[in-house]
């Protein structure tokens, strides 16, 4: 049993909540550049951050996750901000409280813990005890800035879920988290979404909510989430997919979802049994809104099959997990946009 705390409480009282959507997208449309970190602009420019908290919470967010993906030593050492791990994680923390406590109606304040990028051994040199160590002293930051939940996303690796949600239990916080289901219907270290379930319910008071996010396409995504529904009916189950297909045009990633395909995947993620539905990649706040109108004007309809996800989202990009027998054991290395 999930102990009590902020998130499931309100999901108890909103049975579906809908979490926000695109970090790093909406802040190169607010000039992050290519290569640039976007913790620190927690520091640098916090009134844009605050604005993107606020826009999500305006288009109807229950949960705004921090800008703090990338917030652990290794990640921030490529731009030579190892040393300010605890200053960024708790001022990404501090920005989105105080939103969340200026909104007229409860929001959950989520951490962001993204993959630290590094392979963990025997695959690479990272220890599994280093990893919870890096988990922890990010945990640490976004605890004291006033998150609610850790929000572990966007991994390929149950042995790194396990650190960070290990690490989430030795600071005292709940924990959610969601692989990407992106190579061949799996994780690109080989996790089929029915086994999510199972990967760290043995750690503090097991997850209050798993799930999948970013990955390829929304299609590909919900595809998973009956994967991850079915093997587990009762489980809070999040999918927090991307906007549509991502495609290259020039230099530029541009994602093919308008704002009514958005609403009708938050509607077939509701009848496949999501309790948190939000955006990854590509999500805007236009998007966000049409969702909520989605999940508001909700009439509930058949548990989808694939043949109409494919139909009314469109098609797969990825073959599903059930007909895929190969693993890959390459992490992800690069950051949630």
């Amino acid at each position: 049993m999930t102990a009590a705390n902020p998130l499931t409480d309100l999901l108890a009282e909103k049975g579906v909540l809908l979490a926000d959507g695109a970090t790093g997208t909406n802040l190169f449309a607010m000039g992050l550049e290519a290569g640039e970190a976007p913790e620190l602009w927690n520091e640098s420019h916090p009134e844009r951050i605050d604005k993107l908290h606020r826009d999500f919470v305006d288009a109807g967010a229950d949960i705004i996750l921090t800008n703090s993906f990338g917030g652990t030593r290794h990640r921030l050492k490529l731009h030579q901000a190892q040393d300010r791990v605890f200053a960024l994680n708790k001022r990404a923390a501090e920005i989105a409280r105080a939103v969340a406590d200026r909104a007229l109606r409860k929001v959950i304040v989520a951490g962001s813990v993204g993959p630290t990028g590094e392979l963990l051994q025997p695959l690479g040199a990272m220890s599994y005890e280093d990893a919870v160590a890096a988990f922890v002293e990010q945990l640490e930051g976004l605890k004291a800035g006033g998150v609610d939940v850790a929000w572990i996303e966007t991994m390929s690796s149950p042995e790194e879920i396990r650190a960070a949600a290990e690490a989430a239990s030795k600071v005292g916080l709940p924990f959610t988290f969601t692989g990407s289901f992106d190579t061949a219907g799996k994780t690109m270290m080989g996790l089929d979404p029915k086994d999510i379930h199972g990967v760290a319910g043995d750690i503090g008071g097991g997850p209050a909510a798993v799930g999948a996010n970013c990955g390829v396409g929304a299609s590909d995504i919900l595809s998973s989430l009956l994967d991850m529904t079915a093997a587990d009916p009762a489980a809070i189950t999040i999918v927090k997919g991307n906007c549509g297909i991502p495609e290259f045009r020039g230099a530029e990633i541009y994602y093919s979802g308008t704002p009514p395909l958005m609403a009708d995947y938050a509607r077939l993620a509701r009848d496949a049994g999501a309790k948190i539905i939000g955006g990854c990649c590509g999500t805007s706040c236009e998007h966000l809104a049409a969702m909520r109108q989605a999940l508001d004007d909700y009439t509930p309809g058949p548990r989808p099959t694939l043949g109409t996800i494919v139909e009314r989202i469109g098609p797969l990009r990825n073959k599903t997990a059930i007909e895929s027998g190969g693993e890959s054991t390459r992490e992800r290395r690069r950051r949630r946009t």
